[in-house]
């Protein structure tokens, strides 16, 4: 669904100032509905595997947001939390939105890792407000502009993991959009994969991307 969905070829640049010849945007996955369960599914199973054994999963706004509520929702477990960019100007003033349980386990997530800066503030926030962060995650990385290193640094000594990386997503997507092969063409419906208008009805339902 990442290299459907989310992921893009051409020219950008990004919020770290550079630019790429692909862009992620892993919103368009981790909001939709079947993403947001896969989502929540594959983080949840990592973290068990771990062993952390956290109380609440949290990370900063936005890109966490579709992160933190899917893994609380599907998982029934897992509280979550949300580190705003600055402080609020009003009300409580409060950074930390959502479980606020000082000295509590938690694991930090973002959905994509370039340079590790919103990583990293969110750890950073989540160690001045109280929790014991045990973990680190993003949903891809793009393996570029140090941002393993950054994250790794300020999550010491708790470990960093990637779900995916922005390899296996362009691979996945390259495959994905090869045009050879024979193509019949769908009478009606939609992609069982992803819900694009089908092109094809053979082996089912597929859209270009997914008729091979």
């Amino acid at each position: 669904m990442l290299a459907c969905k989310s992921f893009r070829l051409g020219e950008f640049k990004l919020s770290s100032g550079g630019t790429s010849d692909y862009y992620i945007d892993c919103r368009t996955t981790t909001l939709d509905a079947k993403g947001s369960r896969l989502t929540g599914e594959v983080f949840s199973e990592e973290i068990r595997q771990r062993g952390w054994k956290p109380q609440a999963i949290g990370g900063l706004t936005m890109g966490a947001d579709p992160i933190v509520v899917a893994v609380s929702v599907v998982g029934g477990e897992l509280n979550g939390f949300l580190v705003r960019k600055a402080e609020k100007q009003h009300g409580t003033g409060q950074r930390i939105e959502g479980f606020r349980e000082k000295g509590a386990r938690v694991v930090i997530v973002d959905d994509v890792c370039t340079t590790g800066a919103s990583t990293v503030q969110a750890i950073e926030a989540a160690r001045e407000f109280g929790f014991q962060v045990v973990g680190a995650m993003c949903l891809v990385e793009r393996e570029e502009a140090k941002g393993r290193p950054s994250v790794e640094k300020a999550a010491a000594p708790a470990p960093f993991v990637s779900i995916f990386t922005a390899s296996d997503v362009r691979a996945e997507h390259i495959s994905q959009t090869d045009d050879t092969g024979p193509v019949v063409l769908a009478v009606a419906g939609s992609c069982e994969v992803c819900g694009r208008p089908a092109v094809t009805n053979v082996p089912g339902n597929r859209c270009g991307a997914h008729r091979v």
